[in-house]
């Protein structure tokens, strides 16, 4: 029997990971949108590009009908709005927090043994509403975060380097924000440290452009955020979990005592199976870099405190 994999939301992130779960026939997929007839027409189009793709996935689309998710194996929620000029953090983080609210309760009533992959921001806050709303052991929460960081970290160094993005690997931990903490001495080219290719005034700029990596681009756009390259990110993560390849990954996940962090959603890497979540990696870090993530933990900290007080 196929996989089952549920996007709720149907917009560019959303409907590009579907694009991306059918074309190597991870799984069906079922979209969920609340806009009328979204989901179900970009099911269509992607049904009709089968051809061309040459794969024979299930794709379907519904509007608001959660009962489509049953017997899912894992579903990414992407449901959540943007902030818009004019309005606050609050507002943001309040109108999000209701929406996931709605969709995790939807979800666990139907998928009570799914795996969560949330995608929606302020993403860390979002990742506890979803834990806390469903009552799945945290395991089975996941956030896309660590891994869309890192990879833009990598394409980074590709091209300070002129090499293949293929040789590098990079890592990123903490918080999905600008108190990111990408590190350069566990990133590589070909195995060698980055650090003994690049200047440390260069790796600076580099971390500092990986921090800022989607407002770089939201404000290339004017009118929207990246897609492509989280639509990939979410896939990785799919792809490990539904064919339990226990990737390495960094993610968003519920520490209780790692790296000296409790109770809180954070990026570290993980083993990521078919149950989720199998193994924390705990890495060696320096005072500096243990600094740096508690600070953005610190960060995090303040935006769940708030959610609490709206």
């Amino acid at each position: 029997m196929a996989k089952k994999v549920t996007i709720v939301g149907a917009g560019n992130v959303g409907a590009t990971a579907a694009m991306r779960i059918a074309e190597k026939e991870l799984a069906d997929v079922v979209l969920i949108d609340v806009i009328e007839d979204v989901a179900a027409g970009k099911a269509l189009d992607l049904t009709e590009a089968a051809p061309f793709g040459k794969y024979d996935s299930n794709i379907t689309g519904f509007t608001g009908n959660y009962s489509a998710a049953e017997g899912s194996d894992l579903v990414i929620v992407t449901a959540g709005i943007t902030r818009r000029p004019g309005m606050s953090r609050d507002d943001l983080l309040s109108t999000n927090m209701g929406i996931m609210r709605l969709v995790i309760k939807e979800i666990a009533a139907v998928a009570p043994h799914t795996i969560l992959i949330i995608v929606s921001n302020p993403l860390d806050a979002m990742c506890h509403v979803a834990l806390e709303t469903s009552g799945f052991p945290k395991e089975r929460v996941l956030g896309m975060a660590g891994i869309l960081d890192s990879v833009r970290f990598r394409s980074f160094i590709a091209m300070e380097l002129d090499v293949s993005v293929d040789n590098v690997q990079a890592l990123v931990l903490g918080g999905h924000g600008d108190s990111m903490v990408p590190i350069p001495r566990y990133s590589t080219v070909a195995g060698i440290p980055v650090t003994d290719l690049i200047s440390p005034e260069r790796i600076a700029a580099l971390v500092e452009r990986t921090r800022n990596g989607g407002a770089e681009i939201v404000g290339l756009l004017k009118t929207g955020s990246a897609y492509y390259a989280p639509a990939h990110a979410i896939v990785k993560m799919a792809e490990s979990v539904l064919k339990n390849k226990r990737k390495i990954i960094p993610c968003t996940v519920y520490l209780e005592g790692e790296y000296g962090i409790r109770n809180l959603f954070i990026g570290v890497p993980v083993k990521l199976g078919e149950k989720g979540v199998e193994e924390v990696i705990e890495i060696n870090l320096t005072d500096e870099e243990t600094r740096a993530l508690q600070a953005s933990a610190a960060a995090v900290q303040r935006l769940v405190d708030d959610m609490k007080r709206l």
